[in-house]
């Protein structure tokens, strides 16, 4: 296998719109372009404002399209458990699975109209055909010092399976967010990869 292969990693973030997919697919991109890594990335958005559905397509070490193929993605990073379900079609057999067990409860379930399902359901469904690793991001963000940093620590949760060095999604990181968040920012990354490390 030839370095370049080696280095194909497809990666789709799912989640709800005002959960900062895109910043987690923009340090994910920069960070890979630093590292001098092929990228291409598509975003799709239901409505990007709060609420909708957003799906952001990472093709690490792809030349062509920018779109993963329904079974293609070797990861899934779900910031929402019902985006993780929604989105399915686009992981690989066997792939993995790195789901927010925190939901966002979309307003046809708090107006009645609809029932959200028991997250445990949802992640014994999914665990039936891919390997889970679940957590509340929401609440180690918060003990890193901000709930709006959930989408760093989904980063640092992922920083472990992609072909990019840590260092270099930390500067990443740093150069992304806002630089008084930085602190916040380094600390949520570093709880959201040991969380994974752990499991």
């Amino acid at each position: 296998m030839s370095q370049a292969e080696q280095k194909k990693f497809d990666l789709l973030i799912t989640g709800v719109g005002g959960q900062g997919a895109i910043l987690a697919s923009d340090i994910i991109g920069k960070a890979a372009v630093t590292a001098g890594l092929p990228i291409r990335a598509a975003e799709t958005h239901g409505m990007a404002q709060r609420g909708g559905s957003v799906v952001n397509h990472i093709r690490i070490g792809q030349t062509y399209g920018s779109m993963i193929p329904k079974k293609g993605a070797d990861l899934m990073l779900a910031l929402e458990p019902m985006e993780a379900v929604r989105y399915l079609d686009f992981l690989k057999d066997g792939g993995i699975i790195i789901v927010n067990t925190q939901p966002v409860v979309p307003v046809t379930v708090t107006s009645g109209q609809a029932k959200y399902p028991e997250v445990s359901d949802i992640l014994d469904a999914l665990s039936e055909k891919y390997i889970v690793k679940a957590f509340n991001a929401d609440e180690l963000a918060f003990e890193a010092g901000s709930r709006l940093a959930m989408n760093v620590v989904m980063v640092g949760a992922v920083s472990g399976y992609l072909p990019i060095p840590k260092e270099t999604l930390i500067e990443s990181v740093k150069a992304l967010v806002p630089q008084k968040t930085i602190e916040v920012n380094l600390r949520a990354f570093e709880a959201g990869r040991q969380k994974v490390e752990e499991s």
